[in-house]
């Protein structure tokens, strides 16, 4: 039995905005700034740089998805590239050390926002915050297991909602910052001190690739979009577009309401801080619950991509116990033992980042930025490919778009290799490769 084809166009678009706009752009702005030593002006370009690998990527994907469509994107794109075993391996990597990790961090950061929505004293490392992220998780799981047509319909509701407190904040802020000089106080300061606090820009570019991060999962669905080969290059072109938008005007209007300093001492309060200051008391606490279901959005749509990726391997018989994994449900016309194992390996990341912020390795392993890093570089070589392959095309697609998105990466790439932690996490995702490659079939 085959998933049925249900999803249209604006579910596609709140794939690539609904997952991209979640946490990141909250939790992420205090780094960015941190990273660039409180300045104003390199963190914004940190940002506009960080969009270079989405925006210019999603270009080179959508024609990718225009030309090739088979269950599941990236998966699909490498296997016609590189051959059978390379796509195997980029989908055992995308679902074990990508989706999987990256869906326990938003189920965290979605249970550390909603503490701090009741004021909670330790909201990103309480037992509360643990065991409600792991309510979250297996919540999402469920809703997408027995109603895959209300995840959809709850992604793209998700998506409107959580571009109401984003959008007020730009456009708000920044009139009352201009109004009252305040941003181009900021701004004049940031250009008068960008010599004395030049920091760690490519480190804050990888910073803002994780607030960027999640385009590409609306290719997983490929199979499920009506008439994708015109929706799919649609929603990923008009939705890394929306999200470049959204981001640098966001960061525009925090940063008119609050000086970088306030920033960083706030860290991840700092949203909440701007909307009492704009707006009061009682809007602050109805933005921070928007922020709440932003985050929950975002957690909605990788857990659709953690389900149809190991199904994407099964369904080649590939990957473990195919024949199981790839059984559908006639009811549910969902697999019910690939939705077990996704939410298992996600459960078992949650433990392990768990235990990063509680010191138990040793040393902290950036779980939410280096598996974007490595896929990054998995991205380069199928940008290649695409140049070597594609002769047809005019010189603008066929080297412009995608040199320029070969750049964005490498400068991710190069920013994640500065990453204290990367050979901790290099060696558990060589490890757990190898460990796939037990599972393939020639």
């Amino acid at each position: 039995m085959k998933i049925k084809k249900k999803y249209g166009l604006w579910t596609s678009i709140a794939m690539v905005v609904g997952v991209v706009i979640g946490s990141g752009v909250f939790f992420k702005a205090d780094d960015v700034l941190a990273l660039t030593n409180g300045n104003l002006i390199l963190a914004l370009l940190a940002w506009i740089i960080g969009a270079f690998s989405m925006i210019f990527g999603a270009l080179v994907f959508s024609d990718f998805a225009h030309r090739i469509q088979y269950v599941n994107g990236v998966v699909d794109y490498s296997e016609v590239a590189y051959g059978k075993k390379i796509g195997y391996i980029v989908g055992w990597f995308k679902w074990t050390v990508y989706y999987s990790p990256l869906s326990a961090i938003l189920a965290w950061v979605s249970a550390m926002y909603t503490l701090i929505l009741f004021n909670h004293h330790n909201p990103a490392n309480s037992y509360f915050t643990w065991l409600l992220a792991f309510i979250y998780l297996t919540l999402g799981y469920v809703m997408n297991y027995y109603s895959p047509l209300l995840a959809g319909k709850f992604q793209v509701t998700t998506t409107i909602i959580k571009l109401i407190p984003l959008t007020l904040i730009a456009i708000v802020g920044i009139i009352v910052g201009l109004h009252n000089d305040i941003l181009i106080n900021h701004i004049t300061t940031a250009v008068t001190t960008v010599q004395n606090k030049t920091g760690s820009l490519t480190s804050a570019v990888v910073s803002t690739a994780f607030a960027y991060e999640g385009w590409i999962v609306a290719t997983t669905i490929n199979h499920e979009i009506i008439d994708s080969k015109k929706n799919l290059p649609k929603a990923l072109v008009m939705g890394t577009m929306i999200v470049f938008i959204v981001y640098v005007t966001y960061f525009l209007g925090i940063a008119a309401v609050l000086s970088p300093d306030i920033i960083l001492i706030e860290g991840d309060n700092a949203i909440k801080l701007a909307a009492k200051t704009l707006f009061g008391n009682i809007a602050s606490v109805l933005i921070t619950s928007f922020v709440v279901v932003s985050c929950l959005g975002t957690l909605n749509g990788l857990i659709i991509s953690s389900i149809r990726t190991p199904l994407s391997l099964a369904i080649r018989n590939q990957g473990i116990k195919p024949k199981l994994l790839a059984i559908i449900h006639p009811k549910t016309t969902m697999p019910p033992i690939s939705t077990l194992f996704a939410l298992i390996f996600s459960s078992l990341y949650l433990f392990i980042w768990y235990g990063s912020l509680n010191n138990w390795f040793g040393q902290f392993i950036a779980i939410d930025e280096i598996p974007i890093v490595l896929i990054y570089g998995l991205y380069i070589f199928l940008y290649v490919w695409y140049i070597k392959t594609y002769k047809e095309l005019s010189i603008l697609k066929r080297y412009i778009i995608p040199i320029l998105a070969i750049f964005g990466s490498i400068i991710i790439l190069y920013g994640g290799i500065t990453n204290p932690s990367i050979g901790y996490y290099l060696i558990i995702s060589i490890v757990i490769i190898l460990l796939g490659l037990i599972f393939y079939r020639e």
